[in-house]
């Protein structure tokens, strides 16, 4: 293994171990990144008592999260985002067609990889050469991505949830393949209540569906976009103003939350089907694990706080979410 011989991966060393098919991967694969978590943050895995030792099918899923497809340098990782694709394909942990991706970020000289929950890992020794790539050593255990409907309860988007309920399209959302995922705030959806209090189930779901574009679009791709298709069959305009990034005329609150088949970005009021965008107040969505406020940006650069075991219970949850569907 080529990280067997750095004291401060062995605990990721002898994970691996366990598993000889990604011992067998490893060895045999050419230009690759792995992210390599150190002593530190498996303790901190370990501590929050929610990895099974059984449950073989997630820890291996965890770690083909953390092996990149391709050689990425520090140098090679700017302040635009990049979307990097990994060796986890596993179906049962990701409906993205090529694998699931890990956001790559430079802020301030510091390396950056946010994972699901826009959970983010630093790190803290870059560019470790050997045979076929390149390691970083980062302080936490990257999280997978969750289903749209855990990582709406996770930031506390619950009339998202309970409208998606509501009409029944909640296994659909969560499984469906490839989506991006325009999600209004609850101050979006309790401007105009009275009126989707008043809406059908049929019109409901199609001003939902309309909130769901067919295609992954993380925010360096939706802003060289014009419109997207959505469910809904009808599409939605994207423009950029002033730098916010804007889908119809809600504003993008909180970009690149990673889902297990595809990205969200929350925004700040309803889109309508029919032309126009019910308007609200934003007041942003608080970050699932800290109540922290996110920037307002489509850049993807809200950088979440560590959120000690609290982040390692999501990363497992995340397998347990997407197995209940």
């Amino acid at each position: 293994m080529p990280f067997a011989s750095n004291p401060e991966l062995s605990t990721l060393a002898s994970t691996v171990q366990l598993f000889p098919d990604l011992v067998s991967q490893l060895s045999s694969a050419s230009n690759v990144t792995i992210l390599a978590p150190n002593n530190d943050a498996f303790t901190e895995l370990f501590a929050a008592g929610t990895v099974q030792p059984n449950d073989t099918s997630l820890i291996q899923a965890v770690l083909s999260y953390h092996v990149l497809d391709g050689v990425y340098r520090s140098t090679d990782i700017y302040e635009t985002p990049s979307f990097v694709p990994t060796l986890l394909t596993d179906e049962l942990y990701t409906n993205v067609t090529g694998g699931q991706v890990v956001e790559a970020l430079s802020v301030d000289g510091s390396v950056f990889f946010i994972s699901g929950l826009r959970e983010n890992s630093t790190v803290t020794t870059a560019d470790i050469t050997f045979t076929s790539g390149v390691i970083h050593i980062i302080d936490s255990v990257l999280t997978l991505p969750r289903t749209l409907s855990a990582t709406a309860a996770a930031f506390n988007l619950t009339a998202v949830a309970d409208a998606l309920t509501q009409v029944g399209l909640v296994e659909v959302a969560d499984s469906v393949a490839d989506i991006t995922v325009f999600a209004p705030t609850n101050e979006a959806f309790d401007a105009i209540a009275p009126t989707v209090a008043g809406l059908t189930t049929e019109q409901l779901t199609n001003i939902l569906l309309y909130h769901v574009g067919t295609q992954v679009a993380y925010s360096p791709i939706l802003s060289t976009l014009s419109s997207l298709t959505t469910l809904a069959g009808a599409d939605v305009t994207i423009t950029v103003r002033d730098g916010e990034l804007f889908v119809d005329d809600a504003r993008v609150v909180v970009a690149d939350v990673l889902i297990y088949n595809g990205v969200v970005h929350v925004i700040d009021s309803l889109l309508n089907p029919d032309g126009s965008t019910a308007t609200s107040t934003p007041t942003g969505t608080p970050s699932p694990t800290t109540g922290a406020p996110p920037v307002a940006t489509f850049t993807g650069m809200a950088m979440p706080m560590k959120t000690g075991a609290v982040v390692q219970a999501a990363l497992f949850g995340a397998g347990v979410a997407v197995m209940n569907l």
